[in-house]
Parts: structure tokens; C-alpha cells; sequence
């Protein structure tokens, strides 16, 4: 007789979001990077669904680093002075369909970005094609805008971040299905929607546009899981973006919400951030049960990112590989050290599968510990990287390609775009584990 093969629906379904990155080891800025990005994500259309109207997808979108060209001409059309990279931050907004209530969100934004001390340079209509929606889809399109600001204060890089995370939060009290803010960043900029892959780079003509250059791409299709497909819910989130459905998504929300006050008050020691008691009650609550299971694990990176951390050391704290026991990390004992001070702190998120994350400074990818999605990698000559679900979604000519893999459970791979680095799975986390004497603070008593 045959051996058991297991339940039909464990090994037969194959379905999962699709989910990659693209990028130049060398930071530099291309078109092309675009264009490969949005011919991958349309290789990915098998990874979706669409609505009964066959036309409507149930989500894509892609997260960039900010198109300081493409946004040149905007600052030339208002006679302003371009900032430097990483002084002006773009957010990009979805507003009601009716204009009374985007105009009187418009006021809410612009109020609380003045009261976080932000200078409103203005708003930019976004150029889209409509009539490639499906008829859901289009039924429900936000009006999408995105408003530009600076900070008098000079603030830039991380700290101007820092603010545009904090005015985020503070207008999230009020978003809703219709009311809902992508992205606001210095370094990052996200396109999205409720649409199929292949029609992503159609509805937003900028996308189209030669002047949108990029040093990275991660690309999703698909919507956060456990939920309606919504505009809102197409991923990439903030930060990430994954193909996984998270098992353990109700203790998480709970585990977070229960330790909310012991980690805002924490920040001043955890980090290198000092937050004050206004700054706190505008960042929580972290996470909500409204909200998908994609988009609590993004606020949950997120606030460890803004605290100071780097964005592979988030990613290690709350999606840890199964440390104990392993006999690869023999050689390792600090990144055990790692995992084990941070469990007594962090429950892990399990079922995120593939998580494709990038904060604008890192890019990278990592698979849960369960390893069930595949991540598969190609790197060339000149430091362009491809890591996807899917092998194969973009053309490389096997004569510049120098290396080919997979990541495997718990494993990831990083590109630091500031050091310009392609770093492996154990340069990460020794990097990341050796930043901090753990061993001595897991095993040494409190006085």
C-alpha cells in the first residue's frame, strides 16, 4: 500500500501571493529597474484573483524608493527649490470619491502635518487611467493624491522619518475604507490597488513615466489574507509585503496589545529613540483587529523600525528561525543569544512565509522558519539582484549571471543600499547579533 500522502488540501493547493524584490547592489537609480519590476509582477497574475466582473483584481503594488525626477518637475511647475534626497517626504493618499469629504480630509492631513511642525509644500493629483479598472474596482477608486512637506527645523534622513511616521499615526485615528494613507516617507513611495498585476503600471501613468527611477522594486500580488479585498489592503504595506497567511495572527493581536504600555516604555532603552508621552499616545494602539493580518505585522515592524532599529534586526525579533537545537548555528552562539533574549520579549509572528520588506536605507527578504513558500535568488555581474516567489519572472542572461539560490526556512538575504552590500544569511545575523553583548545581558541577573 501506499504511504499516507496527507490531507489533499495540504498537498495539492499550491496557491499564494506573489512576491519579490529587485535591486541594485550599487544604489543606483534606473527606469529599467521600473519596467523589469512591473513585467515580473505581471508574471505573478496566476498568484491573484480577480471579481465576478473578471476584470477587478484583488490587489497589487509596488514600493520604490522615492522618484526624486519624476517629482522634479512637479517642484519646477510650483517654482520651489528641489530639497536634497531625504529632506522632503511625499505621502501618498487615498481620498474620498466625493469631493466635500476629500477636501475636509485634505484639512485634517494638512492640520495634523502643521501641528507636527511639517511645512505643507502642496498637493499633487496623481495621474491615473481609469478606464483600465474592472467595474468593482472602479466602482470603489479612491481619488489618490499625494501631499508634499519639509521640515523647517531642517530635519532629514532618519529623523524626518521619525516625523512623517509620528503625523502618519496621529492622522490614522481617522482612516478608514475610503480615507487611507499608503505611504508617507522621505525614502519610499507606494503604488497600489485593488487591480491585477498586469493592469498596475497602466492605472498609474507615473509608472509609465521614463522619468520614475528607482535604485529598488518590491512588488506584490494578491491582498492582505483573512479579509475582503479593499484598496487599502493590496500590499505592499508600509514596509513589507508577504505571501503567507498568519496562523498565529489572534495571539500575536493579543500578545501585542497586552504589552503595548511595557514597550512604548521601554523605547528609551531599547533603542536610540526618546519618545515623549504625546508622541506614545499618537503610535498606539499598535496593532488592531480591524485591521488584516499584513497590516499588523507592518505596524509592528514598523514601530521597531522607527525606534531605531534596522529593518533585518525587526524582521529577526518578530519572525525568528527555529534556533534551538539547530546544528547550523553551532558555529554562531551570539545569534542564539540574540533569539533567546528577544523570545522573553516577543512572541513570534508565524505564517508570514515570504517576507519582502525595505525601509529605503535596506531591501531584503526573509522566509518564517516554517519555510513553506519558496524564495528563490538571482545575482549578476554588476550587483543586480532578483528575489522572488517565482523563479524566472525576470529575463537575465545565464552569461551574467554569477550566483543562483534559495533561501531556506529561516533564512534571508539583504541588500544595504547605504554600504552597498550584498549580504548572505549568516552576515546578517552576526552583524545584527554582535551589535549587542546578548549573551551577557540574557544570562546576567538584574542588580
Amino acid at each position: 500500500t501506499k504511504p499516507f500522502q496527507g490531507q489533499r488540501w495540504l498537498v495539492e493547493e499550491r496557491d499564494a501571493c506573489g512576491v519579490g524584490f529587485i535591486a541594485y547592489q550599487d544604489a543606483r537609480q534606473s527606469n529599467q529597474l521600473i519596467k523589469q519590476a512591473l513585467y515580473a509582477l505581471g508574471c505573478m497574475e496566476h498568484r491573484g484573483g480577480c471579481s465576478a466582473d473578471r476584470d477587478s483584481g484583488d490587489g497589487a503594488g509596488i514600493m520604490t524608493s522615492l522618484p526624486q525626477k519624476l517629482f522634479a518637475t512637479w517642484f519646477a511647475e510650483h517654482n520651489i527649490s528641489q530639497p536634497q534626497p531625504e529632506a522632503w517626504g511625499v505621502g501618498m493618499i487615498f481620498l474620498p470619491q466625493v469631493e466635500e469629504q476629500a477636501e475636509e480630509a485634505r484639512k485634517f492631513v494638512e492640520e495634523i502635518v502643521e501641528a507636527e511642525n511639517l511645512t505643507v509644500l502642496g498637493w499633487r493629483e496623481v495621474p491615473v487611467s481609469s478606464e483600465v479598472l474592472g467595474e468593482q474596482a472602479k466602482a470603489y477608486q479612491p481619488h489618490i493624491e499625494q501631499i508634499v512637506v519639509i521640515s523647517p527645523e531642517n530635519l532629514a534622513g532618519d529623523d524626518l522619518e521619525r516625523k512623517l511616521y509620528i503625523a502618519r499615526s496621529r492622522v490614522g485615528k481617522r482612516l478608514s475604507d475610503d480615507f487611507y494613507i499608503c505611504s508617507f516617507s522621505c525614502r519610499t513611495i507606494v503604488y497600489k490597488g485593488m487591480v491585477r498585476s498586469v493592469v498596475l503600471g497602466e492605472f498609474y501613468q507615473d509608472l509609465a513615466n521614463p522619468d520614475y527611477e528607482s535604485t529598488f522594486a518590491v512588488y506584490h500580488r494578491r491582498f492582505s489574507t483573512n479579509t475582503m479585498p479593499k484598496w487599502p489592503f493590496a500590499q505592499p504595506m508600509r514596509i513589507l509585503g508577504h505571501n503567507g497567511e498568519i496562523n498565529t495572527l489572534l495571539g500575536n493581536i493579543n500578545w501585542m496589545s497586552n504589552r503595548e504600555k511595557e514597550l512604548v516604555s521601554n523605547f528609551s532603552e531599547a533603542s536610540l529613540i526618546s519618545w515623549n508621552q504625546a508622541e506614545i499616545k499618537s503610535l498606539t494602539p499598535i496593532v488592531n483587529n480591524d485591521n488584516s493580518d499584513s497590516y499588523n505585522l507592518d505596524s509592528a515592524m514598523e514601530i521597531l523600525v522607527r525606534s531605531g532599529r534596522s529593518i533585518p534586526e525587526a524582521a529577526m525579533i518578530l519572525v525568528p528561525e527555529a534556533y534551538k537545537n539547530q546544528p547550523s548555528l553551532q558555529k554562531y552562539p551570539e545569534i542564539v543569544d540574540f533569539y533567546e533574549y528577544h523570545s522573553g520579549q516577543q512572541e513570534p509572528w508565524d505564517g508570514p512565509a515570504l517576507l519582502v520588506f525595505s525601509d529605503g536605507k535596506t531591501v531584503g527578504a526573509t522566509l518564517d522558519r516554517n519555510g513553506l513558500r519558496p524564495a528563490r535568488y538571482s545575482i549578476t555581474k554588476d550587483g543586480y539582484i532578483v528575489v522572488g516567489s517565482e523563479t524566472g519572472v525576470v529575463d537575465l542572461p545565464d552569461t551574467e549571471v554569477i550566483e543562483k539560490g534559495r533561501l531556506g526556512p529561516g533564512q534571508t538575504i539583504v541588500v544595504d543600499l547605504q554600504s552597498q552590500e550584498i549580504l548572505r544569511n549568516w552576515d546578517v545575523k552576526q552583524r545584527i547579533a554582535q551589535a549587542k553583548p546578548y549573551g551577557c545581558l540574557l544570562y546576567t541577573s538584574p542588580s
